[in-house]
């Protein structure tokens, strides 16, 4: 009897366990719900559409700061604010998660996880910010750069549990937001470049953090035994000793969860290293690369894959949105997914079979002139993965289109896609294969990229509305920059959009019309989102310049590390606050030292090592608003203070990382390096001596 009690006491907990967590899920699935923004894409769909309709194409003209937030403290701003119950949740530098009155601004807590303290000395930098955070039950999720997945209490911010999610000895980062689903919440990670690392995702239970389940993207050493079924027919689609080079595949954004189907989507990432003569030296398709894998949420099981990029050799991962929609295909109601990745094609995907129904080329491709629609699998352009000298590729490896938010209007019935419009010089013929053989256990991407002397547009950039029904353009509107940020729809026939350089704009849906416009004084690389409360429709946006793309590319658009300041900017149609004018943009003066003697071979030797610093300090030693301009700065100046910043760490609670590994001359090197570029700049100044 008492053995029977407890079965049943069991059984009981397990079903009123199982029966919230669907609840829940219904909750996040309800695309009705307009007094909240409870997921990542608003809802489990990742459609990033609101009925919301009180600004419309005739009301946006009205549109103003409803309230602001000063953000002095952040660098970076890129996450997807959350509003639940009238609270509004946002991770900026650093993954400081706070929480604000959505209706004024007025702070309900903070959380720091202090980042610093657990960093280590082998994370890649310039990744101090956070794509978002999730929201389930009670608690928000948020993941720390260094590998820490925490749950929250979403009323008071503290810490109810936290778990590991990567070896400490591994260089691998997160910067995507978490996905809760089900019960649990998935998080995977970044670093395909950096080591030899083989991608994976975990799923932890939302409740108590307990590790529920991980599925690895590349399959492992075929001595040590698979995990799964799954990695043991990937294994069929690699050749050589793919396991010494860790394979890549490390999944970083890109989770959708399907409440109707009860199937988990993750993107996955590129192959690493990148060359595939290198990690699979004999070809193949390298499974599960650059795809959307299938699982099954309650315990990871592989249910079927679609690969965007069979051997992949571009970094053309497929961690890009997977938007969720059911659209007429051939006169049939289809539940589909939408997928815009790297590689420059447009993808209609049957979400409950995998079977591919359609993929065109949103922008040009040169790696691939066309995707066959019964074998699913691009038509590859000779010497397209440089096999007999440089190639001009395009999209470059930034892509077509990155993780900046693409959104899906089911009124319109239009996609609408930050496009990218770049290319690429890929060249191998400087690569030893037979060196990487000997030393597999280096990180890198095992090619030469340079730029090239033309574009394949006149401008860098777009916000375009796609068709998915008959996989052909809408309208554009053409952006002369680069790295522009996500997209937010809604039923009031608008589509809203951040760009680099820092205007906020509304566009009409259906045609592309510029509607309304507010320049916001720095770049913008956040999506906005919309939520109703007491009757008042709000727009939310981050404004921060940050991503990859805003520390190596575009030109320096004068976004300064330390001059403009960063903010949480509301707007509304009853809107009067008055937000102060931000510097205007600002563009350094460099330094030259006449006391400091430049050797050219030191200086040779500091450009070799200076890759590691470009992503946050600039390629060309060029800050582009991530982090200081070391050409401006007294710091490269002096010995002491260098070595203490970039040796030791004494910036590491900034977000600048301690190179523990470098010497005394390598020290020097870098900085005989940067003042050697300092002098060849254009406009400089003068000091008299050396700090």
């Amino acid at each position: 009897m008492i053995f029977k009690n407890t079965f049943f006491s069991l059984m009981l907990i397990i079903f009123i366990t199982l029966s919230c967590a669907v609840d829940e899920d219904r909750k996040l699935a309800d695309e009705s719900n307009t007094s909240e923004w409870l997921a990542y894409g608003r809802t489990h769909s990742e459609q990033r559409f609101s009925p919301l309709q009180d600004i419309d194409t005739t009301t946006v003209k009205n549109l103003r700061v409803d309230w602001y937030l000063d953000l002095p403290n952040d660098v970076a701003l890129v996450s997807t604010p959350l509003v639940i119950d009238g609270i509004l949740y946002f991770t900026g530098t650093m993954n400081r998660v706070r929480a604000v009155n959505a209706t004024n601004g007025k702070l309900v807590w903070e959380f720091d996880p202090e980042v610093a303290k657990y960093i280590g000395t082998d994370r890649k930098p310039g990744w101090t910010q956070s794509r978002g955070i999730s929201y389930y039950k009670g608690k928000i999720f948020t993941a720390t750069w260094e590998g820490r997945l925490i749950a929250l209490d979403a009323k008071t911010g503290e810490p109810l549990w936290s778990v590991l999610t990567i070896d400490p000895d591994k260089k691998m980062s997160i910067t995507g937001a978490p996905k809760a689903f089900a019960g649990k919440v998935l998080i995977g990670n970044g670093g395909s470049e950096a080591a030899p690392n083989r991608g994976y995702v975990t799923a932890y239970d939302a409740e108590t953090g307990k590790l529920a389940w991980r599925f690895y993207i590349v399959p492992g050493n075929p001595a040590d035994g698979f995990e799964s079924e799954a990695m043991k027919m990937a294994a069929e689609t690699w050749t050589g000793e793919w396991w010494k080079y860790g394979g890549g595949g490390n999944a970083w954004h890109g989770f959708t969860y399907d409440e109707e189907l009860h199937t988990l989507y993750i993107g996955t990432g590129n192959g690493g290293p990148w060359n595939p003569k290198v990690r699979s030296e004999g070809g193949g398709d390298n499974l599960f690369l650059s795809s959307i894998v299938a699982l099954n949420p309650d315990n990871g099981s592989y249910k079927w894959h679609y690969q965007t990029t069979p051997g992949d050799a571009w970094d053309y991962n497929s961690n890009m949105d997977i938007v969720l929609a059911t659209i007429k295909i051939k006169g049939k109601d289809t539940k589909v997914i939408m997928h815009a990745p790297k590689n420059g094609f447009f993808y209609v995907i049957n979400r409950e079979t995998g079977k591919l129904i359609s993929a065109k080329p949103f922008v040009e491709t040169t790696w691939a002139s066309e995707i066959d629609v019964i074998t699913g699998k691009p038509k590859i352009n000779p010497n397209a993965r440089y096999d007999s000298g440089s190639v001009y590729i395009t999209p470059s490896p930034h892509g077509a289109h990155s993780w900046h938010a693409m959104s899906f209007n089911p009124q319109t019935g239009l996609a609408y896609i930050p496009t990218i419009h770049d290319a690429a010089i890929f060249d191998a013929s400087k690569i030893n294969v037979n060196d990487w053989k000997v030393n597999p256990g280096k990180g890198g991407i095992a090619v030469g990229l340079s730029d090239p002397d033309s574009l394949p547009r006149p401008y860098k950039g777009s916000l375009q509305a796609w068709n998915p029904v008959t996989q052909t353009l809408a309208w554009i509107v053409p952006h002369q920059e680069v790295w522009n940020a996500g997209t937010l729809t809604t039923a009031g026939g608008l589509v809203f959009q951040g760009t680099a350089s820092g205007m906020f704009h509304a566009y009409n849906a259906y045609h592309g019309d510029m509607l309304w416009t507010f320049d916001a004084g720095l770049g913008i690389s956040a999506p906005p989102i919309t939520y109703k409360i007491k009757g008042r429709q709000y727009i939310a946006l981050l404004v921060g310049w940050g991503g990859a793309f805003a520390g190596v590319g575009n030109k320096a658009l004068g976004w300064d590390y330390n001059r403009q300041t960063r903010r949480l900017l509301v707007f509304s149609l009853d809107g009067k606050a008055n937000v102060p004018s931000q510097p205007p943009p600002y563009f350094v003066t460099p330094i030259v030292d006449m006391s400091f003697k430049i050797d050219d071979n030191l200086a040779s030797r500091g450009r070799d090592l200076y890759w590691q610093c470009f992503n946050c300090h600039g390629a060309h030693v060029i800050a582009k608003g991530m982090a200081p301009d070391l050409r401006a700065s007294p710091i490269a100046l002096s010995e002491e203070a260098f070595s203490l910043i970039v040796r030791n760490g004494a910036k590491v609670n900034m977000g600048m990382p301690a190179y523990k590994e470098l010497t005394d001359n390598d020290l020097k090197a870098l900085m005989h390096f940067i003042r050697k570029i300092a002098n060849e700049s254009e406009t400089v100044s003068s000091v008299k001596g050396s700090m």
